[in-house]
Order: C-alpha cells, then sequence, then structure tokens
C-alpha cells in the first residue's frame, strides 16, 4: 500500500506517550507522507510491532487507543487530564521547579535544607503513584511536633516574630515565598484529589507531609528574617 500524507495523518498511534506511525513490510510512503512524518517527529516503527494495547477507564470501559485528552492515573487505566489527581501531580511539579529555582539564589547550608525539601516532594509523588504510605521522619533535622512549636511560636526559638514578607526583605526571602506558596497550592489541590464531598480523607499522609513540607519553608523564612 502507498500511504499518502492524508492516509498516514489518519493512522497516527500513541504508545508509551508518543504519537507513531506503523508501516508494514511492503508498504511505501510518498515523499510527502515522509516529510510530514518527520517533520512532526513522528517515529516509524515496523507493522509487525503494532500490537494492540489495552486501557482501561475508571467507568470498566477498555480502549484499544490512548485518546490524546487522557492520561494514565496507575498502570494501563485511563483518565481525563482535568482529574484531580493529575492536576495534584501538576502542582507537585510547580513545587519542584520552585525549589530548584530558589536553590540557584541561596547559600549552601540553605541549599541543603530545601534539597531535603525537594526529595520529600518526589517521594510523594512516588508514594502517589504507587500508593505506597509516606515514611514518616524528620524534616531538616525537626520532628513534626518541634516543627509545629517553632512555626507557631518563632520568637521564643529565633527571635523573631511572624512576619509579611516585603520586597526589602531581600531575594532568599521572597523566593523561600514562593516555594511556600507553590507547597500550599500541592496542598490545597491534594485536598481537591484526596477528600471526598464527605470530608473523608483517603491520603491523609499525603496531606499531612504538604502541610510540613509548607511550614518548614516557612521556618526558614523566619530563621532567614533572624540572620540565619
Amino acid at each position: 500500500m502507498l500511504y499518502t500524507e492524508a492516509m498516514v495523518r489518519e493512522n497516527i498511534r500513541s504508545r508509551d506517550g508518543r504519537r507513531v506511525f506503523f508501516l508494514a513490510k511492503g508498504d511505501t510512503l510518498t515523499p510527502g507522507a515522509r516529510d510530514y512524518l518527520s517533520r512532526e517527529r513522528i517515529e516509524i516503527r515496523p507493522g509487525e510491532t503494532a500490537k494492540m494495547e489495552e486501557f482501561c477507564l475508571l467507568s470498566g470501559a477498555v480502549l484499544r487507543e490512548k485518546p490524546e485528552q487522557m492520561t494514565h492515573l496507575q498502570g494501563n487505566v485511563l483518565v481525563s487530564k482535568t482529574h484531580p489527581r493529575i492536576a495534584f501531580r501538576g502542582a507537585m511539579d510547580s513545587l519542584e521547579a520552585e525549589l530548584l529555582l530558589c536553590q540557584l539564589s541561596t547559600g549552601e547550608a540553605l541549599r541543603k535544607q530545601l534539597q531535603e525539601i525537594l526529595n520529600l516532594a518526589r517521594m510523594l509523588i512516588r508514594c502517589e503513584v504507587l500508593g505506597e504510605p509516606v515514611p514518616e521522619g524528620k524534616l531538616c533535622g525537626l520532628t513534626e511536633s518541634e516543627q509545629r512549636s517553632r512555626s507557631h511560636r518563632p520568637q521564643d526559638y529565633y527571635g523573631q516574630v511572624h512576619f509579611m514578607p516585603s520586597f526589602t526583605d531581600g531575594a532568599e526571602i521572597l523566593w523561600l515565598n514562593r516555594c511556600r506558596c507553590a507547597a500550599r497550592n500541592a496542598e490545597l489541590a491534594a485536598a481537591r484529589a484526596f477528600v471526598d464531598e464527605d470530608g473523608a480523607v483517603q491520603r491523609e499522609d499525603i496531606l499531612r507531609a504538604l502541610n510540613r513540607m509548607s511550614s518548614m519553608i516557612y521556618i526558614l523564612m523566619i530563621q532567614s528574617k533572624a540572620g540565619g
């Protein structure tokens, strides 16, 4: 069979999140069709590798092809890209991006603390995707109770009262504040994903970890404001 560009467009498939075109032995492409595949960076694969995949929906329905508006929730289970858990993963991506940028603008000691927070953020994504529990432990050297005490009464530990950030505080505190806001947004996204209409919580461990994370970033702001 000779595939024209129009025929190729109709037979594009999705495999592993990429667009591909399967060309059987003996079939050929017109120059226009080949140029289209090259221009769109669509991989040409042997036709004999075109094994049909099955994708499941939460409703129980089965699809043979992955629609562009859907993505993987777990394994071969597909959901809309607007699904609350997918939105949560996007919020976590944004949090990671803010933490990485903040590390560029800080000293070595603070950079190490931010790395701990970044490692926790990445662990939360892993635990959410794989359905694993979030391990308990210290964050930046503080237990959960120690962290709560310091974030509630910073004047007792750092000699610094609660404050509202100002541009006069400098780049470090303002970058930390962006991270804190991103952590709060991720926490809200988690609440939408894991708390049902009756208030029942599915992943309390993820919500608690995100709350600790935003509080820890606030403590870092307090420390920076107090002069380290």
